[in-house]
């Protein structure tokens, strides 16, 4: 991360990913996650859903939508996380290719 000063004040420039700037284990794939569960909670909004039928319609009872849309997603994998939006109405594609670095890096694209 870069540093640079503004007015007299430190700034530091992100990487990009929160999780790893904080130093946390598993940065990218709680990274994946975050925004897997943004796009679930825009769908449920968009479609008008309350947590009860949102939770009917991905599969997961209501307490795990509520703790999910208030960002406790630890309990739940990138696969059921996927799922909940292809429930939803939403297509997933997973694109491979060769890293440029020797270990390669998960993102997430969301059209």
């Amino acid at each position: 991360m870069a540093k640079r000063m503004i007015e007299g004040v430190e700034i530091e420039t992100g990487s990009g990913n929160v999780f790893a700037d904080l130093g946390l284990p598993d940065a990218e794939k709680l990274k994946i996650k975050s925004g897997l569960v943004i796009e679930i909670t825009r769908a449920v909004r968009r479609l008008g859903l309350t947590q009860e039928e949102a939770g009917r319609r991905m599969g997961i009872p209501q307490p795990k939508v509520s703790g999910m849309m208030r960002g406790d997603f630890a309990n739940l994998s990138e696969r059921k996380l996927m799922e909940c939006l292809n429930r939803l109405g939403y297509d997933i594609e997973i694109k491979v290719r060769p890293a440029a670095e020797p270990i390669g890096h998960l993102t997430l694209a969301i059209a």
